[in-house]
């Protein structure tokens, strides 16, 4: 069966046309979204992604058209046309149409149902390679639309056989383009509070590193990373990804470490009875 999106109110085919030209995010670049997806048929941390969701809506002044519980209701009927045991949703809300190209009236809300990405085995146990680059995305906390550095850098990226940009600026690593981001000096776990959205699998994953590692949540600086053992990346795509290379250097001995894929094997048994 196809995969259907729901657009303010209603539900249609996904490669539906939806979006007007004057919509504030076409035209502004005003808008945010959410990724997340379901594990046996679940979704994945699902309050935790709602209150995301909810405070970005509010910290950009947009209204949300729909409360958590017709939400829900709006995702199991989009799970239950694709007629797949799991997929992906992907959250759009933007500035709606602004006759006037600036003004807020009414924002509009997409649902899509997407398909689960392309596993990375290669990558979970060798390891990705990341490109230093400095920035600090506007509004952190926001996953806004705005991946414009990404695109700007995707060449580059195939170029050096490079997964992602590792942002930073002002000698502070942040988090990764779509990412957040870690370093184990020994057993320490550490993981920068500053500048970042709060990944929901990061949550998760420090909850699971507690209970094994000594955590540190604070500002990282740049200068760190020459003496970091091991470092990863989390994601809802990439759970729990080591990072062997950063730009030229190698991180520890350029192999996934132990403590990395004992993470990401803790996380691996957590998703794997995911509702269970």
């Amino acid at each position: 069966m196809p995969f259907h999106l729901y657009f303010n109110g209603e539900i249609a085919p996904l490669e539906s046309t939806v979006f007007k030209s004057n919509d504030l995010g076409v035209l502004r670049g005003y808008g945010m979204f959410d990724y997340f997806r379901t594990y046996n048929g679940i979704p994945f941390c699902w309050d935790d992604y709602w209150q995301r969701f909810e405070n970005s809506a509010r910290l950009l002044k947009l209204p949300l058209p729909v409360n958590q519980e017709e939400a829900a209701k709006i995702l199991a009927d989009l799970h239950a046309l694709s007629g797949e045991a799991e997929v992906a949703f992907r959250f759009v809300l933007t500035g709606g149409y602004a006759p006037d190209s600036v003004h807020v009236v009414e924002p509009n809300f997409l649902i899509r149902t997407e398909a689960l990405p392309q596993d990375n085995p290669a990558g979970l146990l060798k390891g990705i390679k990341v490109l230093p680059y400095s920035y600090v995305r506007d509004l952190p906390e926001i996953k806004t639309t705005n991946y414009v550095h990404m695109v700007l850098m995707a060449d580059e990226l195939k170029k050096q056989g490079a997964a992602d940009l590792l942002f930073h600026k002002d000698g502070e690593v942040s988090e990764l383009t779509r990412s957040n981001f870690f370093i184990f000096r020994g057993d320490t776990l550490i993981t920068s509070d500053n500048n970042i959205l709060n990944g929901i699998t990061r949550k998760v994953v420090l909850e699971l590193a507690a209970e094994h590692f000594n955590v540190e949540v604070r500002p990282l600086a740049y200068a760190e990373l020459e003496t970091a053992d091991e470092a990863f990346t989390t994601s809802s795509t990439k759970w729990v990804m080591p990072i062997v290379q950063i730009g030229d250097n190698p991180v520890g001995d350029g192999k996934a470490g132990k403590r990395t894929l004992l993470l990401q094997d803790l996380f691996k048994k957590l998703v794997a009875d995911w509702g269970k």
